[in-house]
């Protein structure tokens, strides 16, 4: 890649949000690069579950907008990446159930539509939403970025944003740098690190394992002290922890065990399942557990991260509205309690 060659703009962060906002600035025609300090799609994207969750009365209330707006638009963000790239995300639309819970849903008896699940009288709803394969997902999304021809610099870490006449004109990195009009952070848990706006953004760790040989259920199953994803290949996913462990990925051996119990508890067959693969995240947290979305007090420096646990959920949405604020539109959906400059 020559080092002179110009952007229109630069995305700092190849997972699915980075992917998603560069693909949307291509199809409005301009030339994006993606910088990432690693490979892409193989942080937070490539460990999460999936659930495309709308609306939860647990969520923050500020989210929810955007949230069943990103859920809405799943069907034609998928197909239009699967299209583009020949690779199938696993888009499914079985419903979950969740157990404890009386209103939000349908009341339904778990057993019922699920009988390999053991939940005795537990109260519970089915919700009418989806789930994704995200690896499947942020693979699809890579190639077609490559296919539309946006630039992707692997291995290169930012370091600091460029300025001329004040406002940002590029990206220095430990390799090279590389020159744009407008730069937007997609960088995850590492978005933080990137001076001048420092984002409270941290690390918040997630381990998970998923199991193969007993595919028993058809829908997602969410319980306070588990959760089980079915996928189309006969695996099913059991997560996740939330752990503020810095940057330290390992899994911890007793965690994964106490997961698959908690799942064998819930779904008696699933003792007779193999342990595919163990492995841990890092999501992207905030202090108030909002993404930051929108232009920062720099002209022309912009953020998309934050995302928590929605990453893969508010791809759609994430993608649409950056695309509309980067290109100098106002935003279809209100940012405010997005904004960037909320933690100056």
């Amino acid at each position: 890649m020559a080092r002179m060659k110009n952007w229109d703009v630069i995305v700092i962060g190849g997972g699915i949000i980075g992917l998603s906002v560069a693909i949307a600035l291509n199809k409005r025609g301009l030339k994006v690069l993606i910088v990432e300090r690693g490979e892409p799609g193989r942080e937070a994207s490539h460990a999460a579950a999936g659930m495309l969750v709308g609306a939860t009365l647990e969520g923050p209330k500020a989210l929810q907008s955007l949230s069943i707006t990103s859920a809405q638009m799943y069907p034609e963000f998928a197909h239009e990446l699967q299209d583009e790239s020949g690779i199938k995300v696993d888009l499914r639309d079985e419903g979950t159930l969740v157990l404890d819970a009386s209103e939000g849903g349908e009341r339904v008896k778990p057993e019922e539509l699920e009988p390999a699940l053991a939940a005795g009288d537990r109260p519970a709803v089915l919700l009418h939403e989806r789930s994704v394969d995200p690896r499947a997902l942020v693979a699809a999304a890579l190639k077609a970025a490559r296919h539309r021809g946006v630039d992707i610099a692997s291995g290169t870490a930012v370091t600091g944003l460029l300025f001329s006449d004040k406002r940002v004109s590029g990206v220095s990195t430990d390799k090279s740098h590389y020159s744009a009009p407008a730069v937007v952070n997609c960088a995850g848990a590492w978005a933080g690190g990137i001076t001048p706006h420092l984002f409270p953004t941290r690390p918040k760790k997630g381990q998970m394992l998923a199991v193969v040989g007993q595919p028993v259920l058809r829908r997602v199953i969410r319980a306070p002290e588990v959760y089980l994803v079915p996928r189309s290949d006969g695996r099913i996913l059991i997560g996740a922890t939330v752990e503020d462990a810095g940057y330290d990925k390992r899994t911890d051996p007793s965690v994964i065990h106490r997961m698959q119990q908690a799942a064998i508890r819930l779904v008696p067959t699933l003792a007779k399942a193999k342990i595919h693969e163990a492995w841990a995240g890092l999501r992207p947290g905030t202090p108030d557990d909002l993404p930051i979305l929108g232009e920062t007090a720099t002209p022309g420096y912009f953020a998309a991260t934050g995302h928590f646990r929605d990453g893969i959920l508010l791809a759609p949405v994430t993608a649409h509205v950056m695309s509309q604020a980067i290109c100098g539109q106002r935003p279809e959906y209100d940012l405010a309690a997005f904004s960037p400059v909320r933690f100056s």
